[in-house]
């Protein structure tokens, strides 16, 4: 198999290394799908390598190098470095940031144009987009559900700064032709979006071919069920390869200083700019973000989204200090409670 059709290039293998590159199309929890230059296999991880330390855990696009066993799973050694990845709080205790999909050259933000068309939550993938490294496009699904989806382009045009949109329909194919442009052989392309945006769909209609599941979805609230099952790269038959996953569902705001720069670079070209380099952009005088919000140059929205994301990426970032800190506020709340009852009761016996 040429490997170079699944965008290996040479200069990706140090020097010296021991093992032959392979790229993973799918995690199995303990085991991995990989393509080599022996066809499709199966790996597990060399225990030494990756349990004492040494490596990154492989998700979904990386490539890794490996002992190949032409009988049975082959040993993965080593993970090679990444140009480009989404990533989340490991659920394994100590471990820190896990990667849930890696190595591609765009990231398709999905939204649908039905009931659940969200701006905010627009907002924070394009964070995540741009923190992943990848060039983000805007892919606006179910153009056929709206008589004039053209307001839609360009309100989602005032939130990306120049990014590319797309409005398409699967159904009818309007606009697809636009997205082949990306769909190039030897790239990757990962999909974020919620369930029931139509992922499912737009894959098979840009393949030609059904090589995911749809499901239907829900008529009260427009959503539907994630169809993937498991973290998945699907070569399809132009060349280009996708990735979809059900643990973009579950992303986290690891660390978004560059994806907030970039998303939300109308609001951060106000701040170093106030009378006082400590402003909380709240009451003080001479701050030029309250200043911005109040000429109508910034988006009170805007800001309150910012606030937000910035918020929950410090939550996410020391999540365990943010939980002891809570539970021994409730600790305390708890305390103060039962004296208070105590000190009733006793004077209510007194009396």
């Amino acid at each position: 198999m040429d490997l170079r059709n699944y965008g290996f290039m040479q200069d990706m293998v140090p020097e010296n290394m021991q093992g032959i590159p392979a790229r993973i199309t799918a995690v199995h929890k303990e085991r991995y799908a990989l393509v080599c230059e022996y066809g499709e296999t199966y790996g597990r991880l060399k225990t030494k390598e990756y349990f004492g330390g040494f490596e990154e855990f492989p998700t979904t696009g990386d490539w890794v190098l490996i002992n190949y066993i032409p009988n049975g799973d082959s040993q993965i050694i080593r993970t090679l470095p990444r140009r480009t990845f989404f990533s989340r709080r490991d659920p394994t205790p100590g471990r820190g940031e896990q990667a849930v999909a890696s190595n591609f050259d765009h990231v398709f933000i999905m939204q649908s144009l039905n009931q659940d068309f969200n701006e905010k939550r627009l907002e924070r993938y394009l964070t995540l987009a741009w923190q992943s490294g990848a060039v983000p496009v805007v892919v606006l699904t179910k153009a056929d559900l709206v008589e004039e989806y053209g307001s839609y382009v360009r309100s989602v045009e005032r939130l990306t700064a120049g990014m590319s949109v797309h409005a398409v329909s699967s159904k009818t194919g309007l606009g697809l032709d636009a997205l082949a442009d990306y769909m190039m052989p030897g790239k990757t392309i990962v999909f974020l979006g919620s369930s029931g945006v139509g992922k499912s769909s737009l894959v098979n209609a840009l393949a030609g071919e059904e090589v995911m599941t749809v499901n239907g979805i829900r008529e009260n609230d427009s959503k539907g069920r994630h169809t993937t099952t498991h973290r998945q790269l699907i070569m399809l038959k132009n060349g280009a390869m996708v990735i979809d996953t059900p643990g973009m569902r579950e992303l986290g705001m690891w660390d978004v200083s560059n994806g907030l720069g970039e998303a939300f670079s109308d609001v951060e070209q106000y701040l170093g700019k106030c009378k006082f380099s400590d402003c909380k952009h709240r009451t003080e005088p001479g701050c030029a973000v309250r200043e911005a919000i109040a000429n109508g140059e910034l988006s009170s929205k805007r800001w309150e989204s910012y606030v937000r994301l910035k918020s929950e990426a410090k939550y996410s970032d020391n999540k365990t200090a943010f939980l002891r800190h809570k539970q021994q506020r409730n600790k305390d709340i708890a305390k103060f409670s039962k004296q208070k009852r105590r000190k009733m009761k006793h004077t209510e016996t007194a009396e």
